[in-house]
Order: C-alpha cells, then sequence, then structure tokens
C-alpha cells in the first residue's frame, strides 16, 4: 500500500511539473511576457528559478513598483487537502522568526484553470546571488574554492537558523494581537477570469501595509487571515488560531500538548546547500523551502508509522543529505532533530568538496545504492585538500550514524566557534 501510494504521488508530480515545463518553455518562447495578477497586483513572470515535487519557483516582478520577488507556484491536485499542506509551509515561515530564516511576504491560493485543484502561490524575498548550491556549481567550473573561513562563516550563520526551529519555545508574543487589522495576506480567488489571470476584488492597498514581525523598516511579515476554498465552508488555514494553541497548550502536532514556556523541536528536514540562500552582502546565509518542516520528535511505535515516515522522507528530503534513519526508520525508537545535524554535515562536506558525503563515482556512476552507503556511513574526505584537523572533525561529528552520537545544534556552533578562531588566530 505504501509503495503504491508513492508510485501514485511520482506519477502525479511528474504531470504537474509537465504541465509547469510546457508553461515555462511556452513562455521563453511567446514574445509577450507571462504575467499573472493576483491578491489586486500584476505581475511579470520573466524566468524559472527552480523546481520540486509539486512546485516551481519563478522570478517575478510586481509591475506597478518593479520589485523583483521569487514567487512559488505549488500545485495542489488533490484540492482542499492539498491546500491545508501546502499552506503548512506558510505557518511554518511564521512560526520561525530569525535574520536566518527567510520571511514570506504574502501568499494567496487560486482555483486551477488547467484541471480540479488548487494554486498555493508564496511571495519570497529574491536573492540575485542564489543560493549555496549555486555556488558550488560555479566553484566547480571554474576550478576555485570557498575559504575555509568563509565556509565556517556561512556554516555557522546556517546553524543560527537552525537552532531557532530546535530549541523553539511557542510563546504568547510571538502572536499578533487579538483583532489586529490584516495586511496583505493570505487570499482565496475560487475563479479565475476569463483571460486567465487571477483577479481578486480587493483594493489595492500600501505594499507595506500589516503588522507581524519586521526585518527592517521595509518590509514585514503579513498575516495569514482565515479563508474557505468554497461554498463548503472548509478552512484553508487557520494559522492564527493554531500558532495561539502552541502558546497556549504547546504545538499539537505529532506528539502530547506541552506545558507553556517548553521547547518544541522542529526539525528542517531538507537542509541542502540548495535550501540556503545567499543574502545580497555576500555573507548572511538564510534558510529556506520550509514545505518539508515538522515536529521534530516523533515516536515510532507501529511498522506502519515508520512506513508512513519513510515514505515521507523519501518525498520530501534530498537522498544525498537524508539521515539514515529516515532510509529505514525502525519502530520503538523515535525520530528527532538530529536529522537536521547529520543534513547539516553532509551540506559542509559539500561546501569543501562540491558534493555531498555520498555522491561518489561508486553510488553515482557504478550502480551502487547511495542508501546503503549512506546507512553503513561510509565516506571519505577527498585528498589533495589542506583543511584544518578541526574542520574534518566537525563534519566527520555530525556524520554519525547513530543520532544518539551526534552533538546537538548548540555544540554544533560552539564547535564552529573554534575552528573560526582558530582560523581567525
Amino acid at each position: 500500500l505504501a509503495t503504491m501510494s508513492s508510485l501514485m504521488w511520482t506519477l502525479q508530480s511528474l504531470q504537474e511539473k509537465a504541465k509547469d515545463a510546457i508553461y515555462a518553455l511556452s513562455s521563453c518562447i511567446c514574445r509577450e511576457q507571462a504575467t499573472l495578477k493576483i491578491n489586486g497586483r500584476t505581475f511579470k513572470l520573466l524566468k524559472v528559478l527552480g523546481e520540486g515535487g509539486f512546485s516551481f519557483v519563478y522570478l517575478a516582478q510586481d509591475e506597478t513598483s518593479g520589485r523583483m520577488f521569487a514567487l512559488k507556484k505549488i500545485r495542489c491536485p488533490t484540492g482542499a487537502e492539498g491546500v491545508r499542506e501546502a499552506m503548512r509551509e506558510v505557518e511554518a515561515y511564521r512560526r520561525f522568526r530569525h535574520p536566518n530564516i527567510i520571511r514570506i511576504l504574502d501568499s494567496a491560493v487560486v482555483q486551477d484553470r488547467d484541471g480540479d485543484g488548487q494554486i498555493v502561490y508564496l511571495f519570497l524575498p529574491y536573492y540575485k546571488r542564489g543560493n549555496l548550491q549555486d555556488q558550488i556549481n560555479s566553484n566547480t567550473i571554474n576550478g576555485t574554492r570557498f575559504s575555509e573561513l568563509e565556509m565556517c562563516r556561512l556554516f555557522r550563520g546556517a546553524c543560527l537558523g537552525v537552532r531557532a526551529m530546535h530549541d523553539y519555545h511557542p510563546t504568547k508574543e510571538t502572536l499578533p494581537p487579538a483583532g489586529a487589522p490584516p495586511g496583505p495576506s493570505t487570499q482565496v480567488i475560487p475563479h479565475p477570469a476569463e483571460n486567465g489571470h487571477h483577479e481578486h476584488d480587493a483594493d489595492e492597498g500600501d505594499e507595506h501595509e500589516g503588522q507581524g514581525f519586521a526585518y527592517d523598516t521595509r518590509d514585514s511579515v503579513p498575516l495569514m487571515i482565515r479563508r474557505t476554498v468554497d461554498d463548503e465552508g472548509d478552512v484553508v488555514f487557520d494559522g492564527d488560531q493554531e500558532l495561539r494553541n502552541e502558546a497556549t497548550n504547546g504545538a499539537p502536532e505529532n506528539g502530547e500538548p506541552v506545558e507553556q514556556g517548553a521547547v518544541v523541536p522542529y526539525a528542517h528536514r531538507d537542509i541542502k546547500p540548495g535550501n540556503i540562500m545567499v543574502a545580497d552582502d555576500g555573507t548572511t546565509p538564510i534558510l529556506m523551502d520550509f514545505g518539508s518542516a515538522i515536529r521534530a520528535r516523533i515516536p515510532i511505535k507501529t511498522r506502519q508509522q515508520a512506513l508512513v515516515q519513510q515514505d515521507l522522507a523519501a518525498e520530501q528530503s534530498t537522498m544525498p543529505y537524508r539521515a539514515p534513519e529516515l532510509f529505514d526508520v525502525k519502530t520503538n525508537t523515535t525520530l528527532t532533530e538530529a536529522v537536521d545535524i547529520w543534513s547539516l554535515g553532509c551540506t559542509l562536506f559539500a561546501l569543501a568538496y562540491n558534493h555531498s558525503p555520498f555522491e561518489t563515482n561508486a553510488t553515482m556512476e557504478q550502480g551502487g545504492s547511495m542508501a546503503m552507503a549512506v546507512m553503513g556511513g561510509v565516506y571519505k574526505h577527498p585528498p589533495g585538500y589542506q583543511y584544518s584537523q578541526g574542520f574534518r572533525n566537525l563534519i566527520d561529528a555530525m556524520l554519525k550514524v547513530s543520532p544518539e552520537e551526534r552533538p546537538d545544534i548548540n555544540q554544533v556552533i560552539e564547535m564552529t566557534d573554534k575552528v573560526i578562531s582558530t582560523l581567525s588566530a
């Protein structure tokens, strides 16, 4: 049953990716640029920035202000249930407020004019420097490398973002005040206009209007408000209430409520160079793509629970960066935030050597099993690189097959600081 479900998901994903690929190709060869109207604004879709699963990311420009965005388009062919899952990514962006975590600027839900489902659009900041995988690719092509100090500083910033997830404390102070007026927010547009644009009846407002956490005076995170998908009254997103429940009773998913003020760890579950943007200052890493984020500590009591988590990881966690315990989930164990520590180790390795520890000739070209290599912890530091022993030890500490043997995120940051201190001396 689990295999059949995974197969159906793969087929649906391929179908939806084909639709968007055709759209992207047509937008490139047509003289007139593709446009989209959402939340009362018209956007030009300039190019495709990335893709994965049911989603595409476009470079979009507001026709009025000229401001550039990364517009993430998530197809939800299953309808309301798929929309709820997609909107959990919005909820995650609102939950974790940190300078090293990407902020969401706006979002919308529209009817898919090419199918029976809905489409969720997420408006995110556009970083012209791209992500760390882009820089790794550039290094590979140009025969260049990060300096050890540069790698450690970028890595430390990413770890600070991860720590905001692993040490998450639900608090009432992080919530919008009850009855606060909504700013730019999640809109649900049930029917597209005849010209193919997605129309919205709301008046155009100030693009900086809204309440929420602000990184600076120019941008703020808008409030997400309760909306419905259709006339049946299905709730798409009720994030404010869910976050208030967390602040009062602890996070309810995947476990029992916890006492107020207690730590409620969350795991990202797909940390990799491609999910770490580089801010325009060139030095600040920004953790992104929270579609896989989940409450970290999940007790596995039955084989069915194990298979559910295993299939979830197969769909959402990139294989070369996936922790070994997610390849073969065991019963009578508890999955934890240690999965992210493994991924961080793989990420630092990739910054140093231009590939993850398990993307080798044996696994990529000679028919070897990457899953077996990961579960066995089989990797080597390539020769010819003059990195300090402290740097190598930092990578090795995170790549322990047993989750219990890995350092926690605070220990990782402490170890990184020691390496930086030595290199800066």
